[in-house]
């Protein structure tokens, strides 16, 4: 006989297969480093992908692009603040640091400002990005493209006095190239969207 015939009834009610599940998970600092540790090695490698690793140089402004972005603009979304924070933050200062002094993107001396840089302008973009991650589809869209202005905005703050007043005092023209990151966004939105049908969740936080 059953004693509890509420919990019987809302145990009985039929699952739809195409709602996500909510589910309520503890924080957990071991799970969270693990985490940022995997993530950082992710978007590294998205850094490190690029045309400068295959050996040859794409026309501007083709040759900004890398892969990272569409790795952690669905990372801003599917997990935390912390974890989407700090995997961008590591990943991207490991990625330009192997870019730099392993396949010479730029002279060693730079790494003092594109490492730096790279950090400053990435990791909080995608905290931009969180903020929009419970939005409707189209609005988290536009805040990816939002933060992808932010990005470009830093770099530009930080490389144009760089460039502007070298030892030779000589003007670089203006680069705005990374805004070539828009066009990960639908790669990033596809990748959010297979995660959480797969697993039935809107996060994993």
């Amino acid at each position: 006989m059953n004693q509890n015939p509420e919990w019987s009834a809302q145990n009985s009610l039929p699952l739809s297969a195409s709602a996500p599940i909510r589910r309520e998970l503890q924080t957990n600092p071991v799970l969270d480093i693990a985490r940022i540790g995997a993530f950082s090695a992710l978007v590294a490698v998205g850094t490190i992908i690029s045309n400068v690793l295959f050996g040859f140089t794409l026309p501007y402004p083709l040759g900004e692009i890398t892969a990272a972005p569409a790795f952690y603009l669905a990372i801003a979304v599917l997990f935390s603040r912390k974890v989407s924070f700090w995997s961008t933050a590591i990943g991207s200062a490991i990625g330009e640091t192997v870019n730099i002094f392993v396949f010479g993107e730029a002279p060693s001396i730079w790494a003092l400002t594109f490492v730096p840089g790279i950090v400053l302008a990435r990791a909080p973009e995608v905290l931009i990005i969180h903020r929009f991650r419970d939005k409707a589809r189209r609005i988290l869209a536009y805040g990816m493209v939002l933060a992808t202005i932010y990005e470009t905005a830093v770099f530009f703050l930080i490389d144009w006095p760089v460039y502007s007043f070298t030892a030779f005092y000589c003007v670089q023209p203006f680069d705005f190239a990374t805004l070539i990151d828009i066009a990960w966004i639908p790669v990033a939105l596809i990748l959010i969207v297979a995660a959480q049908r797969a697993f039935r969740v809107q996060h994993f936080d």
